[in-house]
């Protein structure tokens, strides 16, 4: 049995860029710290500079964080917007997921109701 299609409203370079728990835990950071550089992210991390300067660039594609130029770094703040709409879309996954489970619980509910017959 293959896995059923997600919703239309899925976007799914949105769902990468965030299924990596490297971009998460920075997603974290930038929201804990109201902002950072790959340098200062880096330090909180266990991965050099040059990977969390790889990570924003895909969070930054991603529209999940918004970055500007400071001197020779560049400052990166999360997109509020884009992070609400992630959680409205893992939330409408969520539901859509339970209904199927519903579904799956009531006919083995009838499988076995017919079993005991």
């Amino acid at each position: 049995m293959t896995a059923p299609a997600p919703p239309s409203s899925v976007d799914d370079d949105l769902w990468s860029a965030i299924g990596d728990p490297t971009r998460r835990r920075i997603l974290d950071l930038l929201l804990a710290d109201g902002g950072g550089t790959a340098t200062s992210l880096s330090r909180q991390l266990p991965v050099t500079r040059q990977a969390v300067a790889k990570h924003l660039d895909v969070l930054d594609r991603a529209g999940l964080v918004r970055s500007s130029a400071v001197g020779r770094e560049k400052q990166c703040q999360v997109d509020a917007a884009q992070l609400e709409r992630a959680a409205d879309q893992l939330a409408s996954v969520g539901r859509a997921w339970d209904r199927r489970l519903h579904r799956i619980k009531a006919i083995a509910e009838a499988i076995e109701t017919t079993r005991r017959s």
